[in-house]
This record gives structure tokens, C-alpha cells and sequence, in this order.
């Protein structure tokens, strides 16, 4: 029997090879067609959101432009404003802070609890090992060899996950796990996430009193456990102690020397000033201490896309009480490329979205636990939504003064800046007090800033701050069109 007749008799002939083969690259062509649209779908909602904006400014009255122009820039007065008066509520608790270490080394480091008589700390760090495969092993040595905590109070636990077996990196963790009796690595199956691992790692009855949970390319500070048990000790109320991060790789480029400065601003004078202010402060995924019993009852979500936040607003929702302390210091890595730093950002605000949509009901409902005031419901309204629509004001504020250009371009630098800052006479008031709330904001931070953050880093970061805030804006939209197209691709940060 001949081939042709074999493969027919078979039921294969060549019009049926030909067909499969046909359907089969189709089936490709259109898996290629679908995910093309999924990653540009949210570009072209924001280039159309750009475009019509534009047009639409190029039309429409002198009028409507004039009281677009004063809610944008109303807004922004309000955001501006509170953000000065949150830096300086901020310096009480910094002030605190600083009398804690003065008081510590007046002692010779000798703090108030006895070391028998600590809390039983779990620290944690969580890994994706393909993206971490560099730094695990280093950060693990320094948790075992530098941190200033009672050796029988605390195990440090490697929680990891990995699509595949990477050797011999595996063998030396448990290696090192067999040296060391404090250490224990978990290796978690059929994790996808740090959600997975961290509720695997939940599920054990190791009995510890606290859960600290950090990232992996962070460096503790040596007293940064004892600085966090401590308070949590001074105070059986508190259930979350937020430690402050701080970035170290800022000579590795420009950009992350910004990230720096935003870093110091963020945990040295915002997280702290709003909790004074609002009443309520916030676990930020990395560096926070958790009274055990409660983390492994809330668990994290794996659903959302950054966890963490949405963990912080459940407790908010429980009228847990969180405390920022700065003392409780941690060193993290800064993406050092423009690349990296959208893939991040962008998953931060695509995060922040989802948890703001589900838990913007805090404003008005009833919690959990106990009650909730006006201001701490304004607060929170102030966070989840005012800080969202941020990013359209931003924008729109961006693209009105395009438009104008457009419509009256200038024939001079004055004229340009004039166009900008002073269309209409009460933006000049507008301004110039924002202008001074960044300063003062800025000085504030100048004040606490960290060890690898210079005064000249501060000054750079004021003079690009204008665009830093439509770059922001651009980055919120971008997150608004994935959260309407229910995108869900998890991109980790690069870590090196």
C-alpha cells in the first residue's frame, strides 16, 4: 500500500492534514489578535481620553473653560494643602521618634523590656524566586547575622515560590537552614503569588506572638524588630506597627534618586501626618508588624492585584489601630529604569483602584468594630476618592492649558508662563500658595530626610515635581483603563 493510500485509509488524507493545519493557525493568529488588544486596549482608551479632552477645550466657551480651569485648580489647592498641613501634624510623632533613640542611647542601647520577657517574632520574607534568585541568599545571611533581637525570640522564615527548580540556589537555602536553627524556608507549592505564600505560611502553628512581613530585597534595620515589638509592648491597643522605608541604591541612576526623595516624603512626613491627622495609619506591604493572631485570621486577598493595601483597608475597616513609628527603619531597593518603574507603578495604582472601589464604603457605613467619626471618614474619603479623581483634575488640568496654547499661542517665554500660571486672576493666588505648600512640605522632609537622600536630590525633585504630578496622572489613567478591562497580569518588580 502506498503512503498516500495509508494515510488515507487512516483517516488522514492530505485535504484533512491541510485543513487542521489551516484552523490550527488561525486559532494562533487570533490568540496573538486578543492579546494584542488586551495590552493596548488600555492605551488607546487613555490616547482617546487625550484627544477628545483636546477638542473638546478647542470648542468649547470661554466660560466653561474659565470654571473647568477653577475646579482643577481648586483641587489641587486642596490637595496641596493638605498634604503641608499632614507634614506638619507629621512633626509630632517625628519628634517622638527622636526622643525614643535619645532616650536609647542615653541607656546604652538598653531598651525597656527585658529580652526574656519579648514578644516571639516571625519575620517573613516573600519571594519570587526567578526574580529574587540574586539577593535571597545575602538578605537571608543578614537576617541571621545583623539583626539585634533575642535569637530564641525570633525565626526568620524564606517564603518562596518558583514556576521551576532554580540550582543550586534551592539546596543552599535548606543548606543554610540546617545551620541555623532560627531559620526556616518554605518552599510553597503551587503558589502563584505573595498572597499564596503568605496565607500558606499562615496556615502553620509556629506560635509566635507577631508576624513582620517583608519584601525581599529589603535590609531590616538591626534595631528595627526591637524598635517594632517595643511599641507594640508600650501599648497592647496597637495591633500594626508601619515601619519606614527607605530607599539605598540611589547612586545607581537619577531616577531612582527621585524615587528617594518620594520615599522620604512618603514615610517620614505623609504616613505619619495622616495618621495624626485622619486617625488612621496604613500597612504598606513591607516592613509592617502584625499581631499574629489577627493576620492570620484576615489573611490576604489573592484576588487583588496588590494585596497588601487592600489588608491595610480591612483593618481600617476593623477600627484596628495602626501606628507609623519611624524609628522602625527598613532599606529597599528603587527601580533603577524607566521600564521597570511603569510595570511597578502601574500595578501600584491598578492596586490602589480596586481597593478604593471596594472599600470606599467606609465612608459612610457602619464598622465593624466600635465607631467611626467624621474626620476619619473624611480622611478616608480624601484617600480612596479625591485621590483618584486626582488623576483626571491633573490631566485635565494639563490638557486645558495645551488647548489654550493652542488657541493663543505665545510669543514668549513670559508670555507662555503668563498663559499658564495666570490666565485668570485668581489663578495667581492659586499658585503661589501652592507653590509655598510644596516648599514648606519639601522642607519638611529636608528635615527628616534619610542618610542617602542629599539636599540637592530635595531641590531637583521641587523643580520636576510639576511634571512628576502629570506623570502620575498619565500612570492613574493607564491603571483606570486596566481596572475597566479586568487586566490581571501580575508584573514583579526587577530586583538586582
Amino acid at each position: 500500500m502506498s503512503a498516500l493510500e495509508a494515510g488515507t485509509a487512516c483517516g488522514h488524507s492530505p485535504d484533512t492534514r491541510n485543513l487542521r493545519s489551516g484552523v490550527s493557525r488561525v486559532k494562533d493568529l487570533v490568540a496573538i489578535a486578543s492579546d494584542w488588544m488586551w495590552n493596548w486596549t488600555p492605551f488607546i482608551l487613555v490616547v482617546t481620553y487625550v484627544a477628545v479632552s483636546i477638542c473638546l477645550y478647542l470648542v468649547v466657551t470661554e466660560s466653561i473653560i474659565a470654571v473647568l480651569w477653577f475646579i482643577c485648580m481648586t483641587t489641587n489647592f486642596y490637595i496641596a494643602g493638605s498634604t503641608v498641613v499632614e507634614a506638619f501634624v507629621g512633626l509630632g510623632p517625628i519628634r517622638e521618634s527622636r526622643k525614643a533613640v535619645q532616650k536609647a542611647q542615653d541607656k546604652n542601647w538598653v531598651f525597656p523590656t527585658p529580652d526574656e520577657k519579648l514578644l516571639v517574632l516571625d519575620l517573613i520574607i516573600v519571594a519570587y524566586l526567578p526574580n529574587e534568585q540574586d539577593i535571597i541568599m545575602d538578605r537571608a545571611l543578614y537576617l541571621l547575622e545583623k539583626l539585634m533581637y533575642p535569637r530564641d525570640k525570633i525565626r526568620i522564615n524564606v517564603v518562596y515560590n518558583t514556576p521551576r527548580p532554580i540550582e543550586p540556589l534551592e539546596t543552599d537555602l535548606w543548606n543554610l537552614a540546617a545551620k541555623h536553627s532560627n531559620l526556616r524556608v518554605i518552599k510553597v507549592p503551587g503558589s502563584t503569588s505573595k498572597a499564596d505564600n503568605l496565607n500558606y505560611f499562615f496556615t502553620l502553628n509556629t506560635g509566635a506572638n507577631v508576624i513582620a512581613v517583608y519584601d525581599c530585597d529589603h535590609y531590616p534595620h538591626p534595631y528595627g524588630p526591637r524598635w517594632a515589638i517595643e511599641r507594640m509592648m508600650s501599648n497592647k491597643k496597637i495591633d500594626i506597627v508601619q515601619g519606614r522605608c527607605v530607599i539605598f541604591n540611589t547612586h545607581e541612576s537619577w531616577l531612582s534618586k527621585m524615587i528617594a526623595v518620594e520615599f522620604d516624603k512618603i514615610y517620614a512626613v505623609s504616613h505619619p501626618g495622616r495618621a495624626a491627622m485622619w486617625g488612621f495609619g496604613l500597612f504598606t506591604g513591607s516592613n509592617g508588624y502584625w499581631r499574629a493572631p489577627l493576620l492570620r485570621e484576615m489573611k490576604m486577598d489573592g484576588s487583588m492585584l496588590t494585596e497588601d493595601i487592600d489588608s491595610a483597608l480591612r483593618a481600617v475597616s476593623r477600627n484596628c489601630k495602626t501606628v507609623h513609628d519611624s524609628n522602625v527603619v527598613s532599606y529597599e531597593l528603587a527601580p533603577v529604569t524607566w521600564q521597570s518603574f511603569w510595570k511597578q507603578r502601574l500595578r501600584w495604582t491598578q492596586g490602589w483602584t480596586q481597593a478604593s472601589i471596594k472599600h470606599i464604603i467606609m465612608t459612610w457605613n457602619k464598622p465593624i468594630h466600635g465607631q467611626r467619626g467624621f474626620v476619619q471618614r473624611f480622611g478616608l474619603f480624601s484617600l480612596l476618592f479625591i485621590r483618584e479623581i486626582s488623576y483626571y483634575l491633573t490631566s485635565q488640568f494639563t490638557l486645558l492649558v495645551v488647548a489654550i496654547v493652542i488657541l493663543r499661542f505665545p510669543d514668549s517665554g513670559i508670555s507662555l508662563a503668563h498663559l499658564v500660571f495666570f490666565t485668570y486672576p485668581v489663578s495667581a493666588w492659586f499658585f503661589i500658595i501652592s507653590i509655598v505648600c510644596l516648599i514648606l512640605t519639601l522642607w519638611i522632609t529636608n528635615l527628616v530626610k534619610s542618610e542617602f537622600v542629599s539636599r540637592w536630590m530635595i531641590i531637583q525633585f521641587s523643580i520636576f515635581y510639576p511634571f512628576y504630578l502629570t506623570l502620575f496622572a498619565v500612570i492613574g489613567l493607564y491603571g483606570h483603563a486596566r481596572q475597566i478591562i479586568r487586566y490581571s497580569s501580575w508584573n514583579p518588580t526587577a530586583r538586582s
